[in-house]
């Protein structure tokens, strides 16, 4: 807000300025030129805009500063593509963690189905109930920083195509190897992902397989004590 402040009174000063200088009839008229740079200077310090050197300071052409700009911006646009990469594959990783603990969990409650008690058996499901809750959130995270990464992906494309246009090449070159290696690095993280998605399918298929058989087994168990118990009644 004070920056904003300077600026309005540094515009209204040099209107005032200007409309003097048009009613006083003086014989040393202040140029536009002048006041234009000077509003425009303080505008740039004033609001933080980047830094792009004034062609009256370093005598640059329109293309030269446009080059520099669409540097400055896919520079900026990488970074947040690095930094949104990165996050991404911390979030993958962290799921696919949860996502093997939860298979560990499945596979020791099926190698211990019969052998528990009704204490230990309620137990470990909420265990396992607890671990399909951290699945769940992880997954959450992993879609939250998808959407980012996907916009920041676009957002250096558009910044490299600006630069290739504007004939900032190095620029265009960078940001588009920056695009392949986060790419490259993403889909990387999602292989290990859906290789953990598949062995939990997979355990999932073996336990209904588990359960439907240990409980025909019960069944039959029980068939089977029905008639020795009307012998010993007998």
């Amino acid at each position: 807000m004070a920056a904003l402040r300077r600026v309005s009174a540094c515009l209204r000063s040099s209107a005032r300025v200007l409309f003097s200088s048009r009613q006083s009839g003086v014989n040393k008229p202040i140029k536009w030129t002048n006041i234009v740079y000077s509003s425009v200077a303080s505008l740039t310090v004033g609001v933080g805009l980047c830094a792009v050197p004034f062609r009256q300071v370093e005598n640059l052409s329109h293309d030269t500063l446009i080059r520099r700009a669409a540097s400055l911006v896919t520079d900026s646009s990488s970074t947040f593509l690095s930094q949104t990469t990165l996050a991404l594959i911390d979030a993958i990783t962290d799921y696919s963690k949860a996502v093997h603990t939860l298979i560990a969990l499945y596979r020791q409650y099926l190698a211990s189905l019969g052998k528990l008690t009704p204490a230990e058996e309620d137990t470990i499901w909420q265990v396992i109930i607890r671990q399909r809750a951290e699945v769940s959130d992880k997954q959450d995270e992993c879609q939250r920083f998808e959407l980012t990464w996907a916009n920041a992906i676009r957002l250096c494309e558009t910044a490299v195509e600006a630069a290739y246009a504007s004939g900032a090449e190095n620029a265009s070159i960078t940001g588009r190897m920056n695009i392949q290696v986060a790419q490259s690095q993403v889909e990387e993280a999602q292989k290990l992902s859906k290789d953990a998605d598949k062995t939990l399918a997979e355990t999932k298929v073996l336990e209904v397989e588990r359960m439907t058989q240990y409980a025909a087994s019960v069944q039959s168990d029980d068939e089977e004590e029905v008639p020795e118990a009307y012998l010993r009644e007998d």
